[in-house]
Order: structure tokens, then C-alpha cells, then sequence
């Protein structure tokens, strides 16, 4: 597979706090990458350094092919655009005038594929009015067009829908689903609102810790993610016993609940359960969400 970001144990700290610890990564060539983890698990640390705005404690990186000790690295790093935590806006300018002043920073010759850009993130009847004046999806959608000035093929997204309203957070996924259909731009999305990540990204990253998880593809999530009968009974212990002479796949939830991956023959299994004095309070078919896969993978807590 054709990567255009791989990071190598790649480790960050700061003073005595460790906030990346050995992560290895891959980003598919032409991919939406959901990157996934809870509030301080290090994604926009890692963000950060593959960006070049901060420098990796140990470890490396590689970028088209370029490895980050590489002196050279700035050539791979300007096939890069990004928005990190917040967009880089000038208030007090217009759209096009944030535009024309990021083309003047990259030393561009002209100002042609201004208006298309403008068009493309869907700011092309702002006019005069100042980015202040904006609504916080127009400024996110400015920041993702000042990141798109140079042309660059990969797409770095720091929580791009971040306190946006349902509408808001449409835009940005059409914009994003846009960049990568049409103009073939891999992107790097972190997020935490995990179930809208899941109507779009065809790759994931899970990071806990400063560590990467688990990374899978949409396909092979979606198999994980995949249909159950979540069962209520008086003592699961006693199921897990039944299930497993059975040799039926099954999730223990807590003392009373389970998931069980099979199609089951309920009225078999009500009596192999009272046989031994375990009842069944309740079934209803369920399916595990992006979300709950990830809560399982890191094993709780509070996701950003």
C-alpha cells in the first residue's frame, strides 16, 4: 500500500509529561483518515509534528516517501496544507483578501484559482464582508481554503467541526468528501464526534495514551462493528459458561448484560440458562457504533 504519512515510534514529551509514546501510524494514499482518541490521548501533539511546528523527542516520520531527519523535508511539507486547533484567518480581512495574503506568504506568482477556491469551499458571495463578521462554519471553511492555497495533495484537519451546529457539520463533511472525490486530496481528520466521522472517513487511527491502538480500514470496522443480540439476564457468568460450550462469539457488558454475535435459537437458550437457574430478562438486537467499538478499545473514559 501507498503511503503518504508513516510515523515510526515517534515520541514527544515535555518535561516529565510523555504525550506521544512510540506512535506508529500509516496514511493510505487517498484516504480520509478519521484520527480518534479522548481529550489528551496527543493528536494534536502528533498533528503538530508532522506539520513541523514542533520537533519529535525521538523517533521519525516519513512524507512522501521523505523522512523527517531529511534536510529536505520542507519539499515533502508543501504538499501540505492544514488547519491546526483553530483556523489562521485574518479577521479583519475579506475572504479573498485572507487569500490573496496566504498566496503572497507562498511566494505565488498570480492569483489564479482564487475565485475557484472561494467557490470550492462555498465563500464566493461573501464579498466585503469581514471574516469577523463570518458564522464559525464560514470561518472553518476559510481556514480549509487558506490551507488549499498552493495546491498541496494532503490535507491535515485538527477537529474541523468543533463546536459547529448540525449545519456546520455537514458542510464540512460534504467539503471534505468533495476535496478527497474530486480533487484526490488524502486527508488527516481528527474528531471526537465519532458517529459523523463514521459517515465519511475510510480509515481509522485510534490513539490512547500517546498510543496508537488500533488502526483499521472503514470495511474492517464495519465487519467489527457488526450486528448482536444484547441479552439482559440474571447472571452472565452463567451465559458466558452456555456460550462458550457452544462456541458462540459473544461481549460480556456487566453482570447482567451481554452482546452476543450469532444468530441465536432464543428458546434453545432460555433452557440451557434455566437448566442452570439463569433467566433471561430481556433481548433486542443491537448494533455496536463507531463510538462504543472505540470506548471498547480504550476501555472507557470521557472521549474528546
Amino acid at each position: 500500500m501507498d503511503y503518504v504519512l508513516q510515523t515510526n515510534a515517534l515520541c514527544k514529551n515535555y518535561g516529565a509529561f510523555k504525550a506521544l509514546t512510540g506512535v506508529s501510524m500509516h496514511v493510505p494514499k487517498g484516504a480520509i483518515y478519521g484520527f480518534v482518541g479522548k481529550n489528551g490521548a496527543g493528536k494534536t501533539t502528533l498533528i503538530r509534528l508532522i506539520c513541523g511546528l514542533q520537533a519529535p523527542s525521538s523517533g521519525e516520520y516519513t512524507l512522501y516517501g521523505r523522512k523527517s531527519t531529511d534536510k529536505k523535508i520542507q519539499l515533502s511539507r508543501r504538499r501540505m496544507g492544514a488547519v491546526v486547533e483553530t483556523p489562521s484567518i485574518y479577521l479583519d480581512m475579506t475572504a479573498e483578501d485572507n487569500l490573496k495574503e496566504q498566496y503572497r506568504v507562498l511566494g505565488l506568482p498570480s492569483y489564479d484559482g482564487l475565485s475557484e477556491l472561494l467557490e470550492l469551499v462555498g465563500l464566493e458571495d461573501t464579498g466585503k464582508k469581514k471574516a469577523r463578521n463570518f458564522s464559525l462554519g464560514m470561518r472553518q471553511r476559510l481556514g480549509i481554503a487558506v490551507a488549499l492555497c498552493g495546491d498541496p495533495d494532503f490535507l491535515v484537519l485538527d477537529e474541523p467541526a468543533n463546536g459547529l451546529d448540525p449545519q456546520g457539520i455537514i458542510e464540512i463533511r460534504e467539503l471534505v468528501l468533495k476535496l478527497n472525490r474530486e480533487k484526490q486530496i488524502t486527508v488527516l481528520i481528527s474528531s471526537h464526534i465519532l458517529d459523523e466521522l463514521s459517515k465519511f472517513a475510510t480509515y481509522y487511527g485510534f490513539i490512547d495514551g500517546g498510543r496508537i491502538v488500533k488502526e483499521i480500514s472503514a470495511k474492517e470496522l464495519e465487519e467489527a462493528c457488526r450486528k448482536c443480540t444484547r441479552v439482559e439476564v440474571s447472571n452472565t457468568k452463567t451465559l458466558a459458561r452456555v456460550l462458550d460450550r457452544n462456541k458462540i462469539d459473544y461481549r460480556i457488558l456487566d453482570e447482567r448484560q451481554a452482546d452476543i454475535y450469532a444468530k441465536l435459537n432464543i428458546s434453545a437458550l432460555t433452557l440451557s440458562l434455566a437448566s442452570e437457574n439463569c433467566d433471561i430478562l430481556s433481548v433486542k438486537e443491537n448494533d455496536e457504533s463507531l463510538e462504543s467499538y472505540y470506548m471498547s478499545l480504550v476501555g472507557g473514559g470521557k472521549n474528546e
